[in-house]
């Protein structure tokens, strides 16, 4: 088993690949607005490692405080995603990435990791059977069904910042919050916007570009948020289907 992984740096961003997407020749445009949201990130303290490969096995995590998601707690990871897709999966690849994590969090005197779930796994999130195999448990929850789960070294607990419970807006339209840390984003908003027009319906993109942005948010997020009229409905991408699923609500 290839164990050689990499960690992206400011000296290597621009060379490397980004693992979601993996392009060779033609740039895409949502693989570079992530290299640049990266390129801002790194100095924060932002890790991306992943298999020196050209295959999508990597993992993604930053100190809490720094962490774009309306999470609080003191001296956290806050882990984004774990990823290992295709033919390397059961390889222990996934494994050996989550150990990165955890001996890197203990090595930095941090007080545990934290990361996203629900009550039943959303596809745009990483997998926490996975993540509970490690210890980590639920510690905060929102009336809809989504869990903040946690790996404490410590004793303490993070938790959703209240306003992410309020899972409400005004708004009736839809509506949709994201940011631009995951490279599939670029083009479902194209696409969103695409079949709005099309289709008349009235729509409300907001661009999270701060994090006080961020953990200001009035619903759960790990970069992207749905609302329709007034509720919250996902954080995951949405395919023509499943937009149109919410739209006949």
């Amino acid at each position: 088993m290839n164990q050689d992984f990499i960690n992206l740096t400011a000296e290597n961003l621009a060379s490397e690949h980004l693992c979601c997407i993996i392009r060779s020749k033609k740039p895409h445009p949502g693989v570079e607005a992530k290299r640049k949201w990266l390129s801002e990130r790194l100095e924060e303290g932002h890790v991306f490692r992943k298999l020196n490969e050209k295959a999508t096995v990597f993992i993604e995590y930053a100190p809490l405080e720094k962490a774009w998601v309306p999470v609080v707690g003191d001296n956290y990871y806050y882990l984004y995603c774990l990823w290992v897709c295709g033919s390397y999966k059961g390889k222990g690849y996934g494994r050996l990435l989550m150990e990165y994590c955890l001996a890197d969090a203990k090595e930095k005197g941090k007080s545990g990791i934290c990361m996203l779930a629900a009550n039943k796994q959303k596809a745009w999130l990483s997998d926490q059977s996975f993540a509970k195999k490690f210890g980590f448990e639920v510690v905060d929850t929102t009336d809809n069904g989504y869990e903040l789960l946690a790996l404490s070294f410590d004793g303490t607990t993070p938790r959703f910042a209240p306003n992410a419970k309020k899972q409400a807006i005004e708004s009736q339209e839809l509506t949709i919050y994201y940011d631009m840390q995951c490279p599939y984003i670029y083009q479902n908003v194209e696409m969103i916007e695409n079949y709005c027009k099309i289709n008349g319906v009235p729509l409300c993109l907001i661009r999270v570009d701060t994090l006080q942005q961020a953990k200001a948010l009035p619903c759960v997020f790990n970069n992207w948020g749905v609302f329709y009229k007034g509720k919250f409905e996902t954080v995951n991408l949405l395919d023509v289907n499943a937009l149109k699923r919410i739209l006949d609500k």
